[in-house]
């Protein structure tokens, strides 16, 4: 099994309402991220003295300071990260008014993790012309371009088809649960069924299992998924 390897890339996720950092922090380190949460403006410091960050989410309503104050701290620092708001308050005002403070991008909640994520790379992308790609085994993403290849062949997928695949090749040999799969390609209030996961990994086994002698989608039954080496029992 082959994985093509980065350096790491370390986020921080600055948000009180545990729910929704914890919802970001599983779906970013599924993506081959470094995360860490501050609860408050004032853990969130501590973070940024100590630590070398990529890119920061920003909620603005802390427990304890407001973002944007927050924001200009992180701006008068010699080495400052991108920055990308994300926040309820929704009005042109606000979001007029963290761009012009200084922060990168500005996304409002709730959100959808694939736009999150869609968001992140964007900012992550500037200054680093290098395309990032994904391999296992015979099969090959370009995660940029958004190309998928096996064995020489060019595999169209849908988004969400292209979204689940990157999921499960950034956690090859990783057992995912139907749960985790939705979690992290639909939006964060999502609580339907999880057999749509079901549906599209059939897709994505006629796309890039069905035509080629080694299978790499296995069941793994009481649990959901995972992306690997084929399983000889496996009917």
């Amino acid at each position: 099994m082959e994985w093509y390897r980065r350096s790491i890339v370390r986020l921080l996720v600055v948000e009180d309402e545990s729910r929704i950092a914890d919802f970001a922090r599983r779906g970013l380190e599924g993506s081959g991220y470094a995360v860490d949460v501050a609860p408050d403006g004032g853990q969130a410091m501590e973070f940024i003295h100590g630590t070398n960050y990529d890119l920061v989410i920003l909620d603005l309503m802390l427990p304890d300071i407001d973002g944007l104050d927050l924001l200009k701290r992180i701006r008068n620092r010699k080495a400052s990260p991108p920055v990308l708001i994300l926040s309820a308050r929704d009005a042109v005002d606000d979001r007029v008014k963290g761009l012009e403070q200084g922060a990168d991008d500005y996304m409002v909640k709730p959100f959808a993790f694939v736009e999150l994520l869609a968001r992140v790379r964007a900012l992550l992308r500037r200054g680093q012309p290098t395309p990032e790609k994904l391999q296992v085994g015979d099969l090959v993403m370009d995660c940029i371009r958004r190309k998928v290849v096996r064995s020489g062949e060019t595999i169209e997928l849908a988004p969400k088809e292209f979204t689940i695949l990157e999921y499960m090749m950034r956690n090859s040999g990783r057992p995912l649960s139907r749960t985790l799969i939705v979690e992290h390609v639909w939006d964060v209030e999502y609580d339907g069924l999880t057999n749509i996961v079901d549906v599209y990994i059939r897709h994505l086994r006629s796309k890039i299992d069905d035509r080629f002698p080694e299978k790499m989608i296995q069941t793994v039954r009481g649990v959901g998924y995972m992306l690997g080496a084929v399983d000889k029992a496996e009917a």
